[in-house]
């Protein structure tokens, strides 16, 4: 049997909140660079098309995850893992990208940084709140 403490769905609604929320930022953010010429896309500078790509698609498993977390589902945590390596991992390899003389925006190291330490948090966070869950789904 299956009991959940009163503050494990609201940590994993506002985690779910942040996923959520994050997620479609991040779709949003990665359209209007890669699919319109506007401002946005122009103030985008020299941005690297495979980071902007990278992160819209991860936004989609952004809200996959949120959407899990809502419902309190196990897999969640370790989708939240896997994008917080994903991310961490993509940032490494953005990091090489500058150590050799690539051109590059420092707003992308802020967005990653930022990126890379939510999702470790959310995916600590979800595994100390669903790690005991019976696997439902």
């Amino acid at each position: 049997m299956n009991h959940l403490n009163s503050s494990r769905p609201i940590v994993l609604w506002g985690l779910a909140l942040v996923a959520i929320i994050f997620g479609a930022l991040t779709i949003k953010s990665a359209y209007l660079v890669l699919f319109t010429t506007g401002t946005f896309h122009q103030e985008a500078g020299n941005y690297l098309p495979a980071i902007v790509w990278f992160n819209g698609i991860a936004g989609i498993f952004y809200l996959i995850a949120g959407l899990g977390l809502w419902k309190q589902r196990r897999w969640s945590l370790w989708l939240a893992a896997t994008i917080a390596l994903a991310t961490l991992i993509v940032f490494a390899l953005f990091g090489l990208h500058v150590n050799d003389g690539g051109l590059y925006e420092q707003r992308t190291v802020g967005a990653m940084t930022v990126r890379s330490g939510v999702w470790v948090i959310i995916a600590l966070a979800a595994w100390f709140k669903l790690k005991n869950i019976a696997h439902t789904g």
